[in-house]
């Protein structure tokens, strides 16, 4: 994430999935918290490509419950990405930006078919 002339690294983490009834998922973040936080409302990363393709990562918003964060994935309930910005700056460098303003809490940067997230907490 970018904060004026620093870059704070997004807690990188591998969501762990549970089955639940009716061929729904839930995947599950540990802490309630993640460590990378920011007060702006729409962060700015910076991205570097090695394995991911920037345009496959989706942006959601974690729910936290308990000691945990999690989101929930059915033939019902399909939570919505948030709209995200992606720009080639060079090479593999790449910036993403967040189309819209992001309420307080828990959020996930996620590659399409990946249990792998990069987390972080607007405050």
């Amino acid at each position: 994430m970018k904060h004026a002339d620093n870059l704070v690294a997004t807690e990188a983490s591998q969501a762990v999935e549970q089955k639940q009834k009716k061929d729904d998922v839930l995947y599950v973040v540990e802490g309630a918290n993640s460590p990378a936080r920011t007060p702006l409302a729409s962060p700015i990363f910076l991205f570097q490509a090695d394995k991911l393709s920037p345009d496959k990562l989706g942006l959601y918003k974690l729910d936290v419950k308990g000691n945990h964060r999690e989101i929930l994935f059915g033939p019902k309930k399909q939570p919505k990405p948030i709209r995200i910005d992606v720009t080639r700056i060079e090479g593999n460098l790449y910036k993403i930006e967040v189309g819209e303003s992001l309420d307080p809490g828990e959020y996930s940067l996620s590659p399409e078919g990946s249990n792998q997230v990069f987390c972080f907490q607007v405050y």
